[in-house]
């Protein structure tokens, strides 16, 4: 559980630009692993999951902060 709020918090810490970089190289890793899943199997296939929910967060991170929503965190 806590590397997911380490993992939410250091999105917090990116520029916009940096986040919007990260999502797209995500979305690239992600890809690259399905295709090499659908190919053979990977060692560990819950590594699409995280990443795809990792990419989530991220995405989610990015539209917080277009419409200007502030977390009770911050």
């Amino acid at each position: 559980m806590s590397n997911r709020n380490d993992f939410v918090n250091s999105l917090k810490n990116l520029t916009v630009q940096d986040l919007e970089n990260k999502i797209l190289d995500d979305e690239m890793r992600l890809k690259k692993l399905k295709f090499a899943h659908t190919v053979s199997p990977l060692e560990n296939p819950m590594s699409i999951r995280d990443l795809r929910k990792d990419l989530a967060r991220a995405k989610t991170e990015l539209q917080k902060r277009k419409l200007g929503v502030q977390t009770e965190n911050n």
